[in-house]
């Protein structure tokens, strides 16, 4: 194959990058400012992630070639700073689809390649993890509260508080809100007894009633 360029590699003095990555997430996006867009978190074989947007304009010529789990080969786009307080990835920039740039189909990456990172439980807790940058978590659910309905932004909305346990039994206590709030009570009530393990992805770091922990925007049982 010829010369790939790894993610970390990856800057904003030129745009004729190539690389191999595999769409570890994928979702639709809107903002006032940006229109509907397609986010992604894409991952090297080295299991570096770096987002990466197609901007409304796009969207039509992209979307057909794109899809959560697939591995393609990426040339010629742009390199942003990223910035924000919900960034997905430890990368300090960010790509940018363009119209030249082109999407090859190509091997599979390994199916085990994810990009998942878990924080460890003593750094969230203790305020040493920069909270602009999204979080993996891995634990056993050990504490669970019952789903309460509040009313957030005036619209009434699902939200559960649990308590995982890492292998040095370390507590972290989670929030979950909405339909990630539902699944976990569901799980709950169906394994009984049975331990859960439950692997978050993307949450974000807040302070919640004195409390480090993570809000989470993605989660796998």
């Amino acid at each position: 194959m010829a010369f790939l360029n790894t993610v970390s590699e990856l800057k904003p003095f030129k745009s004729m990058w190539k690389i191999k990555v595999k769409i570890i997430r994928l979702w639709r996006q809107y903002s006032a400012q940006g229109g509907a867009t397609i986010e992604m978190v894409l991952s090297d074989s080295n299991g570096d992630n770096i987002h990466a947007t197609v901007k409304k304009e796009l969207v039509d010529q992209f979307a057909p070639v794109l899809g959560e789990g697939m591995t393609r080969i990426l040339i010629n786009f742009t390199l942003n700073h990223s910035c924000g307080s919900y960034r997905t990835t430890s990368h300090p920039y960010k790509i940018g689809f363009i119209e030249t740039t082109r999407v090859k189909r190509c091997d599979d990456l390994p199916y085990a390649l994810s990009g998942f990172k878990s924080a460890n439980f003593e750094d969230i807790l203790n305020g040493s993890l920069n909270p602009d940058y999204l979080v993996d978590v891995l634990g056993q659910i050990v504490e669970v509260s019952h789903v309460e309905v509040v009313s957030v932004n005036g619209k009434d909305t699902q939200k559960i508080s649990l308590e995982l346990r890492n292998l040095e039994d370390v507590r972290l206590p989670i929030v979950l809100w909405g339909s990630f709030a539902m699944d976990v009570n569901e799980a709950v009530q169906t394994k009984g007894d049975e331990s859960i393990i439950c692997v978050l992805r993307f949450g974000k770091i807040k302070i919640w009633k004195a409390f480090q922990m993570p809000t989470m925007c993605h989660m796998c049982l």
